[in-house]
């Protein structure tokens, strides 16, 4: 269906109510258009996301993470096992149920290749855990499966910390948040509610019955008038504050536009998915008001600086569905065509989550699970 010349009113009373897969689609390919060209344009052959055009031709964890699981939506089994390979080889030094991927690698100063920081980050462990999870229950491997478990393990037993009123909360990283002894510093964009309530059904750990309450009481305390910031410090006796420190200053806007991103693509059974919509509506009244999202907005002041790229507003299409605001959603996607995002990495990967799934690619259960199109029914 052409979404577009259909109306978005009608695309939202059809969205497809997918509950569950079929083996009739296990050897089939979704053919989907983005995820090749992204694969062309930003993937090499031995499984490598590059930052193209960075100083460095940097790669991300994240974006390994990424590609996992765009892989999977696309059912692209060998382009999965070539970015894992990679990851596993290059972020893992070579074992990756020892070690968590290193976030950045890249080319160094002295023009050798390799780590260029060796922490990790939490976000791209729980994408890689979860795209594994799920290959293993799509593909039917055990191998998938197994590693997902162990990777999730040394998630909880190196990024996580008790944080008192919160119990055990999701850290950005095993290094450097945690400034001071009764200080965290927390990045909401890293906990996809999605994930972790499948991690919470799925492991035997009940750690992450905990660690998905904590990140639901994150996402939604640190939006302080609606608004996710990139970054945020909770206090033990203060609460949550604005994080002042860093280059955000208190703003919210590459980080935390995959909180609205996450939350848009919640399955309509999701417990308190219709609370955290509400928390984060005066995003969609502001987008709603001025046309398009902003680059990045005070988060206490309720301030936005310049328009954010067209990407920020593919990001926004699950939201603002969930949100029912339909003349939103056609303005955004006009905006899209009268200016498509850049071509740079980051940006391709926000539209291929938000255009993805607004298109119905793929969707997510109630219970976390992914459903992509060429596994339903």
């Amino acid at each position: 269906m052409n979404i577009v010349c259909a109306g978005v009113a009608g695309w939202l009373t059809a969205l497809p109510a997918w509950t569950g897969t079929s083996s009739k689609g296990a050897n089939k390919s979704s053919h989907w258009p983005a995820w090749k060209a992204f694969r062309q344009r930003f993937i090499n052959d031995a499984g490598r996301v590059i930052d193209v055009g960075s100083e460095r031709s940097q790669t991300f964890s994240e974006g390994q993470a990424y590609a996992l699981f765009f892989a999977l939506v696309a059912n692209d089994r060998p382009a999965f096992e070539a970015v894992l390979h990679w990851t596993e080889d290059n972020l893992c030094r070579g074992d990756l149920t020892a070690h968590l991927p290193a976030w950045l690698w890249g080319r160094r100063d002295d023009g050798t290749w390799g780590i260029l920081d060796s922490n990790s980050a939490s976000d791209a462990d729980l994408w890689i855990a979860y795209a594994l999870a799920q290959g293993g229950r799509l593909w039917n491997e055990r191998r998938y499966r197994a590693l997902a478990s162990v990777i999730c393990e040394r998630i909880v037993r190196e990024e996580t910390d008790q944080l008192p009123n919160l119990g055990t909360s999701l850290l950005p990283g095993p290094v450097g948040f945690v400034p001071g002894g009764d200080r965290w510093r927390l990045n909401p964009s890293y906990m996809p509610l999605q994930l972790m309530r499948w991690f919470s059904l799925s492991e035997t750990d009940p750690v992450w019955r905990q660690l998905a309450s904590s990140s639901l009481k994150i996402i939604t305390a640190a939006a302080i008038k609606g608004f996710a910031p990139d970054w945020i410090i909770y206090d033990s006796q203060q609460g949550f504050l604005p994080d002042l420190s860093g280059l955000e200053k208190g703003r919210g806007g590459y980080n935390a536009i995959r909180v609205y991103l996450w939350a848009g693509m919640l399955h309509p059974n999701t417990p308190a998915r219709s609370a955290l919509l509400k928390t984060l509506a005066p995003m969609a009244r502001y987008v709603r008001e001025q046309g398009q999202p902003p680059e990045s907005i005070d988060v206490i002041e309720a301030r936005a600086d310049q328009p954010g790229p067209s990407s920020f507003s593919a990001a926004l299409l699950p939201f603002l569905a969930a949100s029912a605001q339909t003349s939103t959603l056609r303005t955004q996607l006009a905006r899209l065509t009268a200016k498509p995002p850049t071509d740079q990495y980051y940006s391709q990967a926000l539209t291929l989550f938000g255009r993805g799934w607004f298109d119905g690619w793929y969707r997510f259960g109630a219970d976390g699970s992914l459903k992509p199109r060429w596994a339903t029914a």
